[in-house]
Formats: structure tokens, C-alpha cells, sequence
């Protein structure tokens, strides 16, 4: 991923019951695929993140809705729940069509989109 994040501590931004019920999924029980999950997401973000800055110059509202509606699914499971709560409030606004608050939700979507892979960088690094 390139967000540029400095690393810091995880806790806060990814949800550590999220994070353990992943861990409770593993088979083998070594952890790794929480790394994985963390690994696949984290491409996932970055992608995200471009299909965001696109989306956005000119607004581009089906794009907007279904990146959201995807971005905020795979969040949750990852226990970024603010990332998440975020994506819902653009997907509804979206539906409900309004737009005059959408860049000030955009904004923090997008700070929201960095905050969080620098928490799984951290998180894959340890």
C-alpha cells in the first residue's frame, strides 16, 4: 500500500473483537489468516482509494454507491468500523440523493480510508 502512513499502535482503528473473531476462523490457529484477510484488504484500500479520487472529479454517483456499499462490507469485517459506519452514510446519502453535503463526507471518508491502512500496515508488520 501506498498511503504513506507513519506506523502507530493499531488499537483504536481496527476493532479488536473484529480482528479475534478472524483469528477464530483460522485452522490452523497460527494466525495467518488475519494476514491474509489484513493483506487482501489492504489492496483492496488502496484500490479504493483510487476508485474514490476518480469518482469524486466529477462526481460520479453509481460509482460513489456501489464503492461505498463494497468498502463498507469488507471494513466491518475487518473491524474498521468507523471506515464502515462512514461508507454507510454515503451509500444512503447516495440513494437519497443528496449530494450538497457530499464532499465534507468524502473528506472524511478519505481520511478515514488513510487512518485505517496505516493500522493494518502496523498490524502486518508486528
Amino acid at each position: 500500500m501506498s498511503f504513506g502512513a507513519q506506523p502507530f499502535d493499531p488499537s483504536g482503528v481496527l476493532d479488536s473483537a473484529a480482528l479475534a473473531r478472524l483469528a477464530d476462523m483460522d485452522p490452523s490457529g497460527t494466525g495467518d489468516l488475519v494476514q491474509r484477510v489484513l493483506t487482501t484488504y489492504g489492496s483492496a484500500l488502496e484500490r479504493s482509494r483510487q476508485e474514490l479520487l476518480l469518482a469524486r472529479q466529477p462526481l460520479q454517483l453509481d460509482a460513489l454507491r456501489h464503492l461505498a456499499h463494497t468498502l463498507k462490507s469488507s471494513s466491518a469485517s475487518v473491524g474498521a468500523l468507523a471506515l464502515s459506519a462512514l461508507c454507510a452514510q454515503v451509500e444512503q446519502h447516495v440513494r437519497s440523493q443528496q449530494t450538497a453535503d457530499m464532499a465534507a463526507l468524502l473528506d472524511a471518508m478519505q481520511a478515514e480510508m488513510q487512518r485505517v491502512a496505516g493500522a493494518v500496515q502496523a498490524m502486518l508488520k508486528a
